[in-house]
């Protein structure tokens, strides 16, 4: 297609979910509800981590930059969702659209908290020569350049394609699939690529988290007291719970072929941007 006669898209309208407005409203209160405890619960456990001494370990440590991707998380997506529902639908530039990509690569700082897990419960009379305060800001920042240089894949990667055209997405969030949808370019290979990423650096993830896991079960299960065992295994049962529900709500929304409406995909996107805050 000649560029000089594309009409690229600067707006995008987001028709958000079409249901009922009582519907409407109850979604929007509860994840009003979300927003505000997620922000205030997570800044609550950052400042802990920062002025309480007893706190100062690799463990709570990495929990707070947990935290501190929580917030991006939801600061990224929520008040967007909310400006949507309570409108029923919103016009947003395209520019703010494709920064709804970014934050989306916290599994990598729970499968780096999976191993710090692995080292407290299988090493633990190596835990602290091995896991040190230098080397969790290394792991830290390499986690956030890592999860930077992901989005800024898909981001520019999208920024490539030509998009002339409609702009209207039924989605209360600038989705990746929708955003393809109005690209008027051939987006056959661009998606498959982007898929390939997408499980590629799911996968791997998640293999190191069942590895580690599996060690840590084994080691638990060797523990000859049942209060040791109780004791061990509370180490890492919260961040467990967090790994499956994170990874269930993503294989859900972007792994598992749909064939489901419009909607039945909305509430799954929503189990993973709001959901995981819980």
């Amino acid at each position: 297609m000649d560029e000089q006669n594309v009409t690229r898209i600067t707006t995008i309208h987001l028709l958000g979910f079409q249901t009922h407005q009582i519907i409407s409203c109850w979604i929007f209160f509860f994840l009003l509800l979300i927003y505000c405890v997620s922000l205030c619960g997570n800044l609550l456990i950052i400042i802990l981590v920062i002025y309480s001494k007893s706190l100062h370990s690799p463990m709570y440590f990495f929990l707070s930059q947990l935290a501190v991707s929580d917030i991006l998380l939801a600061t990224d997506v929520l008040p967007n969702t909310l400006h949507t529902l309570l409108l029923k639908e919103t016009i947003i530039a395209f520019s703010d659209c494709i920064t709804q990509f970014f934050f989306f690569a916290v599994y990598i700082l729970l499968t780096m908290m999976s191993y710090d897990r692995y080292l407290a419960i299988c090493k633990p009379l190596h835990y602290t020569l091995i896991m040190n305060f230098h080397l969790c800001w290394i792991i830290i920042v390499l986690c956030w350049i890592l999860g930077i240089l992901l989005t800024l894949i898909y981001t520019i990667t999208i920024l490539k394609l030509q998009f002339c055209g409609p702009n209207v997405i039924d989605h209360y969030i600038c989705d990746l699939d929708p955003i393809l949808q109005l690209s008027c370019s051939d987006v056959a290979i661009v998606k498959q690529k982007l898929r390939l990423l997408g499980a590629f650096t799911l996968v791997i993830p998640f293999i190191v988290i069942i590895v580690s896991y599996i060690y840590i079960i084994i080691t638990i299960l060797q523990i000859p007291s049942i209060i040791g065992k109780q004791k061990a295994f509370s180490t890492c049962s919260s961040h467990l719970i967090v790994v499956c529900t994170y990874f269930a709500s993503l294989v859900c929304v972007y792994v598992v072929p749909r064939r489901e409406s419009a909607n039945i995909f909305k509430l799954l996107s929503l189990l993973y941007t709001a959901g995981y805050q819980i």
